[in-house]
């Protein structure tokens, strides 16, 4: 435990082959640019022919007013919890009726919900695409494409992990490879892109790159965790190797992709940044790959920094660090468990840590972002699907709950008093948020799912199911492999 604060920069980096403004119209390319310039500018005035139908909006007699925009990875709050209410509680049969479902292409990220448009992020052959679509009838809106080539070192999909972030007339994404892009969510045109990897020495991580964007205050913040010159020539994956830059953390001009500051001496993790209110201060967490850095999410000064992280080479921290009041849990599955932290603006201490037996560890979490509700702490932990479960314990002292000994992993989402609760095989459950018992009310397989005649071109979504459920405006939106299903989760109110 300790404080330490990272190289940080509020001097914007100036350069032309990164960020890439494009003219709504006709892209202009500057006479004798650089070869590679002129053939990037050249590769991004071709994507702009794909961003169809041109001013293609959703539907304006939109029948769900009553409820909330998803429009960010684990929503509004960060957290994965809704206040939506009035949820169905048997799905037998056809009782969770099916609204609409959409193929995708490679991918591992669920979307976001926004103005009646659903964002989904994917890749398509050798282009990363946004595919836009009405959010209550899955209508194609519009397309936009980009080109990428990566290859993942374990053999995992080589499409974006990311959830877009958006807000008012903004779309962000953040591909695998690491170029951050805006777009106009009314019909997709290109307003900057930044290629992070090539413009702060990123050295390729693991599983590319995992962390969704986050919108604040006229900046778009992503882990980005570059490494200097003398770092280039490290192979990929070697990141025992790789020396941080003070670019874990960077923020970057919503309006023009400008970088607005840098921070942190450490390098990207699968996690994503979220905010945190300190009095009058909003703070910026990010669970890097060494630990959790606190930093003034306005100006980009370091605060705080606590190491967290395992001993194995080949291990990452993946889940949102969750807040309740001035405390801050961070969890992990190889070695270390999790603890949980007493913040402030200038200081963070140990209210508890689990040993590092893990038989004795009270939360091992992965990918998958536990949810804490009433002081109790619900989430599946575990690293993989021998040795994981599904559990409750308490928030503020570790006290046991119940355990579920299902042996696979799962992602949550809670509203209404329940958690839908969505197994990686495609077993997707109604679970009551009760700490003293387990508790399923009501349950469907996505994998034998049979669609209604009427419902034409349905995909099964397969499994894995690694993507956490989302809820906007009533309707449950899952993902497997293949395609998104939304379901009518709260009928609407005549």
């Amino acid at each position: 435990m300790g404080r330490r604060g990272g190289a940080r920069s509020n001097t914007a980096l100036h350069s032309p082959p990164s960020i890439l403004p494009v003219d709504p119209r006709v892209p202009k390319v500057s006479p004798g640019p650089r070869p590679a310039v002129g053939r990037l500018l050249i590769a991004i005035a071709l994507c702009l022919s794909a961003a169809f139908p041109a001013g293609a909006q959703p539907s304006q007699a939109k029948s769900r007013r009553a409820g909330e925009d998803w429009p960010r990875f684990l929503g509004n709050t960060f957290d994965g919890k809704s206040t939506e209410t009035g949820v169905r509680t048997d799905w037998s049969g056809d009782r969770l009726p099916i609204v609409w479902t959409l193929p995708v292409g490679t991918s591992y990220g669920l979307g976001s919900v926004a103005d009646g448009r659903y964002f989904q992020h994917e890749r398509a052959g050798d282009v990363e695409r946004l595919r836009v679509v009405d959010a209550e009838t899955g209508k194609p809106l519009w397309q936009h494409d980009l080109p990428v080539s990566y290859a993942d070192l374990y053999g995992y999909n080589n499409g974006p992990r990311d959830t877009p972030a958006v807000e008012g007339n903004d779309v962000v994404t953040f591909g695998v490879t690491g170029r951050l892009s805006c777009r106009d969510v009314r019909d997709g045109r290109l307003k900057w892109s930044v290629e992070t990897d090539k413009k702060y020495g990123v050295i390729q991580n693991f599983f590319g790159v995992g962390c969704s964007p986050l919108i604040h205050n006229g900046m778009v913040l992503v882990m980005v965790g570059g490494s200097p010159a003398e770092d280039a020539l490290i192979p990929p994956g070697r990141l025992d190797r790789v020396t941080p830059n003070g670019s874990a953390l960077v923020a970057f001009d919503l309006a023009t992709g400008e970088e607005k500051w840098k921070v942190g001496d450490d390098l990207a993790s699968y996690s994503s940044p979220r905010l945190m209110t300190i009095g009058d201060r909003t703070l910026a967490l990010i669970f890097a790959r060494d630990g959790l850095l606190a930093v003034d999410a306005d100006t980009g000064q370091a605060l705080w920094h606590y190491p967290h992280r395992s001993r194995m080479m080949e291990s990452v921290n993946a889940m949102v660090p969750i807040v309740s009041g001035n405390r801050v849990l961070i969890s992990e599955c190889y070695e270390v468990g999790s603890v949980l932290l007493e913040v402030d603006v200038d200081s963070v201490r140990e209210v508890w840590k689990d040993p590092l037996s893990r038989r004795q560890q009270a939360m091992r979490a992965h990918w998958s972002t536990p949810i804490v509700v009433d002081d109790w702490l619900y989430g599946a932990s575990g690293r993989n699907e021998p040795d994981s479960d599904l559990r409750c314990i308490g928030f503020t002292d570790r006290a046991p709950g119940w355990v579920d000994y299902r042996r696979s992993r799962a992602s949550l989402l809670y509203l209404d008093g329940h958690f839908v609760v969505l197994d990686e095989s495609g077993l997707m459950q109604l679970v009551k948020a009760d700490p003293t018992k387990f508790t399923v009310v009501t349950e469907t397989d996505l994998e034998s799912i049979t669609p209604a005649r009427s419902l034409r071109g349905y995909v099964p979504p397969g499994p894995p199911y690694w993507a956490a459920p989302m809820v906007s405006h009533g309707l449950l939106y899952v993902r497997g492999n293949d395609s998104v299903i939304c379901f009518d989760l709260i009928p609407r109110v005549k």
